[in-house]
């Protein structure tokens, strides 16, 4: 449920940031284009993190081993 709720969180952040481009920089159709394509790939490049970031700490790919020493 964690991972459906903050990538419904990084859509709200996305699209509240693209109206706020859209409604506070409109210069014109190619500057508002390159304002939502920003916004757009930082919006995805922050979610691809943060989705590897936790599906890394859910399944981590190398254990930690234990010696009996310890």
């Amino acid at each position: 449920m964690g991972f459906l709720v903050t990538t419904l969180i990084f859509v709200a952040i996305g699209v509240i940031a693209s109206l706020c481009a859209r409604i506070c920089c409109n210069r014109g159709p190619s500057t508002n284009l390159l304002h939502l394509t920003l916004i757009i790939t930082a919006t995805v490049c922050c979610w691809m993190m943060w989705a590897i970031v936790y599906l890394a700490q859910l399944k981590p790919l190398i254990v930690p081993v234990l010696s009996e020493a310890e």
